[in-house]
């Protein structure tokens, strides 16, 4: 379903700007739209278009839409880089029998950063073409909440430990190869919480993360889905992963361990084989490193390759987020197998969580995350949160390393909604 006033024209400028200070400081109160890395990328405000889909459909009806209004829209762009003209911001669930389906929203504002290079972008939906805004920085300290409480989801840690070890045993009997296994933690404030503030958090402690935030679910992923850029594809995989104890040494060795991991080498052949295969039909040439290297991030390391590839068949960011949605990194090998097993074992709604999260502007090129480490607001309750991890599970995992490695994934998200 697309909302009004989406049948009309989008009307865009875009003009270069002088650099406005960190772009978070510039979102008003209330929803705002964030995709950014190291001070850069996008941040939107406001709602010139809304497309909403659900189930099956969900990527369908919203590339035919988005293909619709882009061919349609009436553009100035005097800067002209990735991310400029009309953009649209998205989510789209892990599942297409979960009732979060997916979203496409256009913003009416639109501040991008870029390698030295600002802009800013104003649309709407039909009329003339728009003025610039003027923008207003919104500086303060992030306030982080008191006396926040975590309490077990749909299940309680034990639990979960249970199904990874029913999953180790289904796969020791050969009904698939590996299965991502999620669980989710609700957290409850104290106070309202402000997501400006978790936002902030999150971009300043994990630098090396997308922060982002899109219709209510927020948080910072290493994974990037995918990034196509003027005809070159690039994919993020990560699978297999060790925590961090904070002592450099020790970490250097935890490294090398984890480099040398049979069981996480294995669960990362199989992720990296899933991208391989969905981006080939789609590309002229791809790739793919020989071996993986060790990603660090404050809180674990992963092992982590980068698949490249050229265009071939002119699709968008979001036909290939769409192709490579579910890879074996947040499903599972076989594909199919794996979500049945996922369905029959997991026992909760994934809701967006581990689906495409990223952005798309009107000549197709965008970036394309997987929505990890990250947390959904409750529209009812500003104080309630869901918080979601996982872990892939081959025949070698041990269902206590696979409790203790989830709660080292949700530590990012745990630490910018408390003190």
């Amino acid at each position: 379903m697309t909302t009004a006033p989406a049948l009309a024209p989008l009307i865009a400028r875009t003009v270069a700007i002088s650099d406005p200070g960190p772009l978070l400081e510039l979102l008003p109160p209330g929803p705002g739209l964030v995709w950014l890395r190291r001070g850069e990328g996008l941040v939107g405000w406001g709602e010139a278009m809304r497309v909403d889909g659900a189930g099956a459909s969900r990527f369908t009806s919203a590339r035919r839409t988005w293909a619709d209004m882009a061919q349609r829209s009436v553009v100035r762009d005097e800067v002209r880089l990735p991310g400029t003209g009309p953009v649209a911001f998205g989510s789209f669930a892990f599942s297409p029998a979960s009732p979060a389906g997916g979203v496409l929203i256009v913003p009416e504002v639109v501040v991008g950063h870029r390698a030295g290079t600002w802009w800013l972008t104003t649309i709407t939906a039909g009329g003339a073409i728009p003025a610039p805004v003027r923008l207003t920085r919104h500086e303060r300290e992030p306030v982080s909440p008191e006396g926040t409480e975590f309490t077990p989801g749909a299940r309680d840690p034990q639990d979960w430990r249970a199904a990874v070890a029913e999953v180790i045993d289904r796969i020791e009997a050969g009904q698939v190869e590996k299965v991502v296994l999620a669980r989710d933690v609700v957290a409850r404030t104290a106070q309202d919480v402000d997501p400006r503030d978790v936002l902030a958090r999150l971009a300043r402690d994990y630098p090396n993360c997308w922060t982002f935030s899109v219709d209510g679910l927020l948080g910072a992923t290493p994974e990037m889905l995918v990034k196509l850029e003027r005809g070159l594809v690039t994919s993020r995989v990560l699978a297999g992963t060790i925590r961090r104890t904070q002592n450099d040494e020790q970490d250097l060795a935890l490294a090398a361990s984890l480099a040398r991991s049979s069981k996480d080498l294995e669960e990362h052949e199989y992720a990296v084989r899933s991208v391989a295969e969905a981006l080939a039909p789609h590309c002229t040439t791809t790739n793919v490193p020989d071996s993986p290297f060790v990603l660090h991030l404050p809180n674990v390391m992963h092992l982590a390759t980068d698949v490249t590839g050229v265009l071939a068949d002119g699709a968008t960011s979001l036909d290939l987020a769409a192709a490579l949605h579910p890879s074996a990194a947040v499903c599972g090998t076989p594909t199919a197998s794996a979500a049945d097993l996922i369905e029959a074992v997991e026992g909760m709604d994934r809701g967006r969580y581990a689906g495409p999260v990223g952005w798309v502007d009107a000549a197709g090129d965008g970036e394309w995350g997987i929505a990890l480490r990250s947390a959904q607001f409750d529209p009812e309750d500003p104080r309630r949160f869901r918080l979601f991890a996982g872990c892939g599970i081959v025949a070698g995992s041990d269902p206590d390393a696979e409790l203790a490695e989830s709660e080292a994934k949700l530590l990012p998200i745990k630490g910018a909604l408390s003190r």
